[in-house]
C-alpha cells in the first residue's frame, strides 16, 4: 500500500486509522442515524472483525476525522475500492453532531484533492442511496457528477464521479 499522510482542513485533523481508534469508530457503526443509509448498525463483535479488516486492507486508505480545536472525534473517511473493483471510491461517515456545518464538504474536498494530487488517482466515485438527499447534495457541491443510478443493497443508489482533470 502506498504511504498515506495525516492531513488537515480548516477545522479538521485527519489521521490515519490506528488500533487506538477502535472505540471511537465503533460509535459510528453503532449509531442508527449514521448507519441509516449504510446498511444499518452492527454489533460490537462484528465490528471488531470489520475494524481489523480496515486496519490491514492493503488497497484502501482510512482516516479518522477530528475537530482541531477540541480534538473531538467526528467521523471516518476513506479512499477504497468501489464495488466495481476498478474505481476508487471516496466514502465518509460523520456523527450527527457534525452534520449541517460544512465539515463534510471540507473533508471530502480535501480527500478529492489528495487522491488526485498525492496518490495520482485519475478518477473517483462515490455511491450513496438516492434517499440520502444530504449526501447527494454534498457530492454535487464538491464537483462530482451523477454517473448512474443502480439498484443495490435493496435500495436505489446514485453513483457520482469526478475525474482529475475536472476538479
Amino acid at each position: 500500500m502506498m504511504g498515506v499522510n495525516d492531513m488537515e482542513t480548516v477545522r479538521c485533523q485527519l489521521n490515519r486509522l490506528e488500533e487506538k481508534d477502535l472505540d471511537e469508530v465503533f460509535r459510528l457503526f453503532s449509531n442508527e442515524r449514521v448507519r441509516q443509509y449504510l446498511g444499518g448498525t452492527i454489533d460490537e463483535q462484528a465490528f471488531r472483525g470489520k475494524f481489523q479488516a480496515l486496519l490491514t486492507d492493503e488497497t484502501s486508505w482510512y482516516w479518522v476525522v477530528r475537530l482541531k480545536h477540541h480534538n473531538d472525534f467526528i467521523g471516518l473517511v476513506s479512499l477504497d475500492k468501489h464495488h466495481d473493483q476498478v474505481s476508487t471510491e471516496v466514502s465518509y461517515q460523520l456523527l450527527p453532531e457534525a452534520w449541517g456545518q460544512g465539515v463534510a464538504t471540507e473533508v471530502i474536498q480535501k480527500m478529492i484533492n489528495y487522491a488526485f494530487e498525492e496518490l495520482s488517482i485519475a478518477r473517483l466515485v462515490a455511491e450513496t442511496q438516492s434517499a440520502n438527499l444530504a449526501s447527494c447534495r454534498l457530492l454535487e457541491k464538491v464537483g462530482m457528477k451523477l454517473e448512474q443510478t443502480v439498484e443495490r443493497f435493496g435500495a436505489e443508489q446514485k453513483i457520482y464521479k469526478i475525474d482529475g482533470n475536472e476538479k
